[in-house]
């Protein structure tokens, strides 16, 4: 005979408009969901340290919330494709995934990492999220936005782009890419490119408005950005005239601006990759400008022996004080252990961020504005 016990009535999985109102206000999300942060392996490093400053700032403002993170979501089938798998349920959230598309402290290929910042951003989409953010501080590929003359090459840049939207990605976070245009190629996807202005601005603050200094330019695509920083800090700049004989191999034809009295020169550039441009510049302002000691700025440093390898020389023989470059490439202990460099670190500036997209408000009142 069945019992006739009364069964507990099943809990309502319907929604109303009202209680659906009621449990955003509860959970206190924004309304582009819950933030989530996520990193592929290659990205992993940074990813921790930036929910590690954001929850600083939570803390700070008494905040009892913390930010959700999901790490290393990528691995690899003995085959050697890529796999992701997500560790929770993802309906409704605002993703912000990271990833290091150049790694040189492992033996992953920036093909592999992008190749696994693509899936990890369709994952995302086919399971429900409602927004994937990808921060990808060092752009790859972003030097092949155009093909170079007189070779029959494609628009390489143009073609992540294609692949990241198809992807999922529907917005990209990058740090000072070699190329600005490059943001046309997205599209209708909003690319918020981060400029490295405001952390240069503090790092070479005590030169402000010194007789004795001159920034220069490497060449003509660090002239707007060099012209900036000097009137910024009211500092005359100068240019140089660059010329590639070949990939990787460069040569400073002349340095244009006025040296006198010039004893400190400031080099910025927004990345090192072999150092070859660094290092003849370098040469030529001691040779033939009398500088007397040289500081660079760095917002991307690829970690290549040939340009450790070419710095210590300047360091030891002409006259090079100090680099300041970024995390925003995983750093080897190579370049790590040189006393003369100082890794800056882009965590918090990355948290204010993901906060300033997260709650919908503008991110460039993080940063300098010249005027």
């Amino acid at each position: 005979m069945a019992s006739k016990r009364r069964q507990r009535p099943v809990k309502s999985a319907f929604f109303t408009p009202e209680m659906y109102a009621r449990e955003q206000i509860l959970r206190m999300e924004s309304a582009r969901g819950r933030l989530l942060v996520a990193a592929c392996r290659s990205g992993a490093a940074l990813a921790r340290q930036v929910v590690s400053a954001y929850n600083k700032r939570l803390a700070e403002t008494a905040s009892r919330e913390r930010v959700l993170y999901a790490e290393a979501i990528d691995t690899n089938f003995s085959d050697t494709e890529t796999a992701v798998r997500l560790p929770l349920h993802v309906s409704g959230y605002d993703v912000f995934l990271f990833q290091a598309a150049l790694d040189p402290t492992a033996d992953r290929s920036i093909d592999q990492n992008m190749m696994a910042l693509l899936i990890a951003s369709r994952t995302f989409r086919e399971h429900g999220a409602s927004h994937v953010t990808a921060l990808l501080p060092y752009l790859a590929y972003a030097r092949q936005d155009k093909p170079t003359k007189f070779q029959r090459e494609p628009t390489t840049a143009r073609l992540m782009a294609d692949l990241s939207i198809a992807a999922g990605v529907d917005r990209l976070v990058v740090w000072d890419p070699h190329c600005a245009q490059i943001r046309g190629f997205y599209g209708g996807l909003p690319v918020q490119m981060l400029e490295s202005l405001t952390l240069f601005l503090e790092e070479f603050s005590s030169f402000r408005e010194r007789k004795d200094v001159i920034v220069v330019a490497p060449d003509e695509g660090a002239a707007k950005f060099v012209t900036h920083f000097g009137r910024a800090l009211g500092l005359q700049t100068a240019i140089a005239s660059k010329f590639r004989p070949k990939p990787e191999i460069a040569e400073i034809k002349d340095i244009i601006g006025d040296f006198r009295g010039k004893r400190i020169a400031l080099i910025l550039d927004d990345m090192i990759s072999g150092g070859g441009t660094i290092y003849e510049l370098s040469k030529k302002l001691v040779d033939e400008k009398g500088i007397r000691e040289i500081h660079v700025g760095i917002s991307h440093n690829l970690c290549l022996p040939s340009a450790k390898k070419r710095l210590e020389e300047l360091h030891r023989s002409y006259r090079l004080k100090r680099v300041i470059i970024t995390d925003s490439i995983p750093q080897t202990e190579d370049f790590r252990a040189l006393s003369f460099i100082k890794i800056r670190g882009l965590a918090d500036i990355l948290a204010r961020t993901i906060n300033r997209i997260h709650y919908n408000r503008s991110v460039s009142e993080v940063f300098y504005r010249p005027v």
